[in-house]
């Protein structure tokens, strides 16, 4: 029963979470109902917190591979439990794919045609990117030179911002604490920041499942190649792979340099009285 929790938690919150996201991406490309990027890391930002808020009583609402094995690695979290958060994250973001493109799919055919794009064609990555996300950005509008390792780079430098932060402000699943009440709003707001740096070089995923599966979905509805247009499969090594490299090494930072210091900090006092 734990494990069905487990995986309904992390279903119904990765669900939201991509299906705020990538409605505003949605919004941007086909109406240009966002102006700039920060309303668009904004929403992002909103959805998060809101699903964290909705999901976290079922489970420790981690809606993020890298953030689940970020927990495993740093033992906030039990390897059995991995499983079912993966599963429930991945089903979750493919749903919410789903349930975009049954609303927008009619809008998306209409911009198609209006513009001349051919759905799998390589320019049709200016609606597919209202599922996955590409470097450089195709939306970004200015000449931005993006390659493979400085997409991985940016992909787990963002990733581990977030995982410290994620550390920094809660312990485990207590969500009964006080001081964490309002973990979920700052952790939202942590995603919008670092969407407003990251965003015109890769888009700023930071999270495998918010990545793959909407990107899946959009290979199966017809954009194919566009979908996944990189022949050395960076979309795997920088939309996967640089989120979870990332989010182990601030695991891995936080609790063999930044935990011992708190401790130590902590059973010294701070000082601050005499």
């Amino acid at each position: 029963m734990n494990r069905l929790h487990d995986f309904a938690g992390e279903a119904i919150g990765t669900c939201i979470l991509v299906f705020f996201g990538c409605g505003s991406v949605a919004g941007a490309v086909l109406f240009s109902s966002h102006a700039g990027l920060f309303q668009v890391a904004a929403i992002w930002g909103i959805g998060v917190t809101l699903a964290i808020y909705a999901t976290r009583h079922l489970s420790c609402a981690h809606l993020n591979p890298a953030v689940s094995v970020a927990m495993v690695i740093g033992r906030r979290m039990v390897p059995a439990k991995l499983p079912a958060y993966l599963g429930g994250q991945f089903a979750g973001a493919f749903l919410a794919a789903c349930l975009l493109y049954l609303l927008f799919g009619p809008s998306i055919g209409a911009y198609e045609n209006m513009h001349a794009i051919v759905r799998g064609a390589p320019e049709s990555v200016r609606t597919a990117m209202i599922f996955g996300e590409f470097y450089p950005n195709p939306g970004a509008g200015a000449v931005v030179a993006v390659s493979a390792w400085n997409a991985f780079g940016a992909e787990a430098v963002g990733t581990f911002i977030l995982v410290f932060l994620i550390f920094s402000l809660t312990e485990g699943c207590n969500v009964g604490r006080p001081d964490e009440a309002l973990a979920p709003l700052f952790i939202g707001l942590t995603v919008t920041v670092i969407i407003c740096i990251l965003a015109p070089l890769t888009q700023a995923g930071l999270n495998p499942a918010r990545d793959l599966s909407p990107r899946l979905f959009a290979w199966l509805a017809g954009w194919r190649q566009a979908a996944m247009p990189d022949s050395g499969y960076g979309f795997l090594t920088v939309y996967v792979l640089g989120p979870l490299v990332g989010g182990s090494l601030a695991s891995l930072f936080f609790t063999a340099v930044v935990q011992p210091l708190m401790n130590n900090k902590n059973q010294a006092g701070c000082g601050c009285r005499k």
